[in-house]
């Protein structure tokens, strides 16, 4: 693979050709930084202590000690006070960095389109895939130069049931990670929870490449992906509760709710507790948390990601040590294990099993999620079929 360490041809074509891309996608700053997910590396306090014994500390550090809290967007201008410990890359943030007017990530994308490799395929079917391979893995690789955690990076939605797909992309990437000297250690893979991609997640798993199963909207899921081994499995809070308020006929649903939990957050403690009682490797992601009070009640979960408006309130919240109010530890190693769990959810999970365990929550929130992220792949696919070739090439 060729790539040339001057300025390429294509050098600010995202911005040269903005007009073509903006009336497709036209987005404020927000939309690039919102698509810019993090999670660190670091694991959750394993701290038994039920409380903090807080001084003249912010909140944030007061609840950082039971769960690693996760900044749900990256705002550039916001590195001092929340400052990203890893990155993702994804189809959305690409699309992102072509419709702003300046980015650090530009020239990332720049460089992908000037490859001379993906440019000698003479089919467009085999080209476009490949600047698009190219260009997650230059900004991962930007993204890896900034950040001390791992990179996680956005398999293709358009393969999420197809497990050797899978396998040959992640293969893919990896290698061209390895062509700009990231080692595997500091990569993670973003795959959907479909049985294929839990399955698929597997097999790289134990060929020793870290996974990260996103999408997960069941029990059924959660411990099939942790029974797979996945090194990170990701669990959409806030998207699980949206449905459940204007549907109705998901057991998983209507159990918690006569229980008189929330169905987002005891989902999350659920798959915490099999994680943990059955001794599997897999830490537990709690995405999509709406308010502080969601933070609260999933302290103890490995990683928590954030909205800004909910790390600025913790930020700037002081709390004293004479206060009543204290932090909580919901989540623990020791809750898990007196955890009860019915025969029919500690089967061996398989294909058959999962798809059967699913409910239509689950179901059809994967489906969204999938083909939010296949639009995306698309549309980035397009618009480097737009402004390709470049002038003077």
């Amino acid at each position: 693979m060729s790539v040339t360490s001057q300025t390429p041809p294509s050098a600010s074509l995202c911005i040269q050709r903005r007009s073509r891309f903006s009336a497709a996608s036209a987005s404020p700053p927000s939309l690039l930084l919102k698509s810019h997910r993090l999670f660190p590396q670091i694991r959750a306090s394993a701290g038994s202590s039920s409380s903090v014994d807080t001084g003249l500390i912010t909140e944030l550090d007061a609840v950082s000690g039971f769960s690693e809290i996760v900044p749900d967007t990256v705002i550039f201008d916001d590195f001092e006070r929340f400052p990203p410990t890893a990155a993702t890359v994804s189809s959305s943030l690409l699309l992102g960095i072509c419709g702003l007017p300046d980015t650090i990530f530009r020239n990332a994308v720049d460089m992908a389109l000037a490859d001379s490799e993906c440019s000698g395929l003479a089919s467009s079917d085999a080209r476009l895939p490949c600047f698009f391979n190219k260009a997650l893995v230059n900004v991962g690789g930007d993204m890896a130069k900034l950040v001390p955690g791992r990179v996680s990076t956005e398999v293709d939605a358009r393969l999420a049931y197809d497990t050797h797909g899978i396998i040959r992309k992640v293969h893919d990437l990896l290698k061209l990670y390895n062509d700009i000297n990231v080692p595997p250690e500091r990569l993670l893979f973003k795959i959907p929870s479909t049985w294929q991609g839990i399955e698929a997640a597997n097999l790289l798993e134990s060929e020793g490449i870290q996974t990260h199963l996103t999408f997960v909207f069941s029990f059924a899921q959660a411990a099939a992906a942790a029974q797979a081994g996945a090194s990170v499995i990701q669990i959409f809070v806030g998207r699980f509760r949206d449905w459940a308020r204007n549907h109705s006929g998901d057991r998983e649903i209507e159990s918690a709710l006569a229980r008189g939990e929330d169905p987002g957050l005891a989902l999350v403690t659920k798959a915490y507790n099999y994680i943990h009682k059955y001794g599997h490797k897999s830490k537990l992601m709690a995405a999509a948390i709406r308010n502080k009070q969601d933070l609260l009640s999933l302290l103890g979960v490995d990683y928590i990601v954030a909205p800004l408006k909910v790390l600025l309130s913790l930020k700037e919240s002081v709390t004293y040590p004479d206060e009543k109010y204290s932090f909580i530890r919901r989540l623990s190693p020791q809750s898990a294990a007196n955890y009860t769990f019915s025969d029919e959810e500690l089967v061996k999970w398989d294909q058959m099993s999962l798809a059967s365990a699913m409910g239509p929550a689950a179901v059809q929130l994967l489906a969204a999620g999938l083909d939010s992220n296949a639009d995306q792949a698309k549309r980035v696919e397009e618009f480097f079929g737009k402004i390709w070739p470049p002038p003077n090439v």
